[in-house]
């Protein structure tokens, strides 16, 4: 069934998936050269844009881990643990969670690294952080993950410190994402590893019209009904179209210095899971 018999059918039509050109907004260069970043499909003032994003996860904390549950119907925990299994943790490892937010990633993380390791999770928002660390079954956590308030394009740690890096569902709300990356590539250790979980366009298209349905229609009735935010739950949709393509990650992260950059689709691609390693000697950051 095409898209245009879909959409007689229902009498709904569904937002465009963005092409290149348009993702290319949300790039480095394209924000630094216009002063504009974009949050979902509204353009702001790129200095503006971390107080956005600030707030809007400042609105959302409260309900953030509910809602993740409610609207995945549990599988972004499937995602996120296999992310981790692929990380491939050792004891005793260093581990940075950019964007960590309530630490679900450093909570599975943690469970690997034994009585030597450890988690630092590094958000801009506190909010986030302390709704988390203080969940209940975090309890037995507290000892091995740490929590830094701070910028992800700026990240204040010294280089050369972590075994691993990784980022879930954030990196595309920073105002600059490949400064993000660069900061993941300083930080590391020669042979640390990058892991980035993030949404992405599904590959069939029945599938992909369905999941757009319930995008832009269920899970917005749903924000407004049980986190009182239905403008939250929208906005997330948007801004997943106009993140980068598999392909467009891979080849900024090589672009960055990562070697063996590797990404795997989950779901029939509603989430990626991109793999990367910082070289054990050579290159410094561009």
């Amino acid at each position: 069934m095409n898209d245009s018999i879909k959409n007689r059918l229902t009498g709904w039509k569904p937002p465009a998936w963005l092409d290149k050109n348009e993702r290319k907004k949300m790039f480095d260069a394209h924000v630094d050269s216009s002063g504009t970043a974009y949050f979902g499909f509204k353009p702001h003032r790129a200095a503006e844009k971390a107080k956005t994003v600030l707030s809007h996860f400042n609105r959302v904390a409260p309900k953030y881990d509910f809602m993740n549950t409610v609207l995945s119907f549990g599988i972004h925990y499937a995602w996120k643990r296999t992310a981790i299994r692929l990380l491939d943790l050792k004891p005793g490892d260093q581990l940075l969670d950019v964007c960590g937010g309530t630490g679900d990633l450093a909570v599975m993380a943690a469970t690997h690294l034994g009585d030597g390791g450890h988690v630092f999770i590094y958000d801009i928002n506190r909010a986030m952080m302390v709704t988390g660390r203080d969940r209940p079954e975090n309890k037995g956590n507290r000892t091995c993950i740490h929590y830094i308030e701070g910028d992800a394009e700026q990240i204040a740690c010294r280089e050369n410190r972590f075994n691993a890096a990784i980022v879930g569902f954030g990196i595309r709300n920073l105002t600059h994402l490949e400064k993000g990356f660069q900061e993941m590539y300083r930080v590391l250790k020669p042979g640390g590893k990058v892991m980035c979980l993030e949404f992405s366009k599904p590959t069939n298209s029945l599938f992909r019209w369905l999941y757009d349905f319930y995008s832009f229609n269920i899970m917005p009735f749903a924000g407004s009904v049980l986190a009182g935010s239905r403008q939250s739950y929208a906005c997330l949709s948007q801004t997943i179209r106009m993140f980068a393509s598999p392909d467009e990650l891979k080849e900024i992260l090589e672009g960055i210095g990562f070697e063996a950059v590797s990404y795997k689709r989950l779901t029939n691609g509603i989430a990626v899971i991109h793999l990367g390693h910082k070289p054990l000697t050579g290159r410094s950051m561009p």
